[in-house]
């Protein structure tokens, strides 16, 4: 289609995809939002590095064709919108995506620019993995035991936004309707009358997308184990429901290839625990993905004190949300902390920044690159540009080990040597 205020590359193709499957052409054409705040210093950053892997990767054969699409203070200052409609049209048109950090704006319209795209492209799967790279600094004594992905549910929970706040017609309106119809339920409030309340959905339907998307990728990416992480034995009917949802998923669409702890807790209940036991010992052995559940909080207390039985981990969104930001700051913190926003479904996808803005360091060529160089290792990944992704994986390894890495790991690390956001991505592409 043709755009008012965007400039299609010349030279550059569009991504597709029919039966699940994406073709991604050699010249694809790619969305970017270099983002506000650092974001264009991480931008420029960035895109040499990705340039640089695929010209390493491909010689020539491959080029990405980049265009550049507005939104928050950018888009704003220039067209008097923080999110053009053509940008959404272009991510809808072009599938795959990459974008940096974006202001919230304040007071009224809309709440997160970040979430609004969620929502208008229904990315239905946050997908954060975390591990840790040698030499990165980190507050836990085995970081390197942190190697974990995960899917975190994008569009339910507490994203929905439902709200009622104290004191407005809406909220009484909805206390009366509990008072008069879940006289029980409503007497659980401790104090209803000063009480601000919202609604949770957690759908079947939501629950069975994310928990599919975990399981191939377990599958595909030939992983140890699968983890729904939930609060079920407090909020039966969401969090517990979605337990029972990805269990019941599992065994009805991938039974032949993974072993779930219900049939284990079935076997265990039929023959007893040594022969549960020893069910799933075979299972394992034979080749098959371990299906598991672990309450919220006790998953962040095991992720620091037993890491390695954590491998993928499929969970709402804001056990997610919580859970992401803790093991990242295990692997170095939320600065190279990757992300995707990703509906497997229609192949739509949009890679980010994990981090804020920092407006304090903009234009100053200082802050670290490396949450929107590993997003774009995953974009390539997704893309099955994996020779480029693995390219920029050597990198960074290489230039963080070698101790060329910004002020933030600088002061971190003992003999490193500090430079700026530019001169990083120039080290990662050294170290390819």
């Amino acid at each position: 289609m043709s755009y008012q205020h965007l400039h299609v590359p010349a030279g550059g193709q569009k991504i597709t995809i029919a039966g699940g499957q994406l073709t991604v052409p050699d010249h694809p054409i790619l969305p970017f939002i270099e983002g506000d705040g650092t974001g264009p210093d991480i931008w420029r950053a960035s895109v040499r590095v990705f340039d640089a892997a695929v010209q390493k990767a491909y010689g020539g054969r491959r080029q990405v064709a980049w265009m550049e699409v507005f939104a928050g203070e950018k888009a704003f200052n220039q067209f008097g919108n923080w999110l053009p409609d053509e940008t959404v049209e272009a991510f809808k048109d072009y599938l795959v995506g990459i974008k940096g950090p974006l202001t919230t704006p304040v007071g009224g319209g809309i709440r997160s620019l970040n979430v609004a795209l969620r929502k208008l492209l229904d990315l239905y799967v946050c997908l954060r993995p975390v591990r840790w790279y040698k030499g990165v600094p980190s507050p836990v004594k085995r970081p390197q035991d942190v190697d974990m992905v995960i899917f975190r549910e994008n569009t339910e929970d507490i994203y929905t936004g439902i709200e009622f706040e104290t004191g407005t017609p809406d909220s009484e309106r909805f206390k009366a309707l509990l008072r008069e119809h879940f006289p029980t339920e409503y007497a659980k409030i401790r104090f209803p009358a000063t009480a601000g309340l919202s609604l949770k959905p957690v759908s079947q339907e939501g629950t069975e997308r994310l928990v599919r998307a975990a399981l191939q990728y377990a599958l595909a990416f030939k992983r140890k184990s699968l983890t729904l992480v939930h609060k079920g034995n407090i909020m039966k009917y969401t969090e517990g429901a979605f337990r029972q949802w990805g269990y019941a998923l599992a065994e009805r669409e991938f039974g032949g290839q993974v072993y779930t702890w219900e049939q284990w807790g079935r076997t265990k209940a039929a023959q007893g625990e040594p022969a549960a036991n020893a069910e799933q010992k075979a299972a394992l052995a034979a080749g098959k993905l371990l299906v598991k559940d672990a309450i919220a909080d006790i998953t962040f207390q095991q992720t620091l004190t037993r890491a390695t039985e954590f491998d993928v981990v499929a969970t709402m969104n804001l056990n997610g949300d919580y859970l992401s930001d803790a093991l990242a700051a295990q692997v170095g913190g939320i600065g190279i902390a990757p992300g995707g926003n990703i509906n497997y479904l229609t192949g739509h996808a949009i890679f980010e920044a994990t981090h804020g803005t920092a407006p304090k360091y903009a234009n100053l060529d200082k802050v670290n690159p490396g949450s929107v160089i590993l997003s774009g290792e995953m974009m390539f990944r997704y893309l099955g540009w994996r020779e480029a992704a693995d390219l920029i994986i050597t990198g960074m390894e290489g230039a963080i080990s070698a101790g060329t890495v910004t002020y933030d790991f600088a002061r971190q690390m003992d003999g490193a040597t500090e430079v700026k956001c530019s001169a990083f991505g120039e080290a990662v592409i050294a170290h390819m």
